[in-house]
């Protein structure tokens, strides 16, 4: 699906997705959730178990890319 066909099917612009996209903290936290239901990213995971592997099968998507599409990794915060 096309960026301009998920911002249809969400109800907003594509500049709104594109905000959406580059984590643009003043986008519409109802508009993000809706791309993110549409897209099949799961935001909330009440088994920690299940959002490891979710981890885990992303990483190995990521792992067929070449090395220039993917993004450096992030330093790990810990919250806890």
């Amino acid at each position: 699906m096309s960026a301009q066909e998920l911002a249809d099917r969400a109800g907003i612009s594509r500049g709104m997705l594109s905000r959406i996209e580059k984590a643009d903290p003043k986008c519409e936290i109802g508009a993000t959730f809706e791309v993110a239901r549409i897209v099949g990213v799961t935001l909330f995971e009440a088994e920690p178990g299940r959002l490891t592997m979710q981890l885990k099968q992303v990483e190995a998507k990521l792992a067929l890319l070449p090395k220039s599409a993917r993004k450096a990794k992030r330093k790990v915060i810990d919250d806890f």
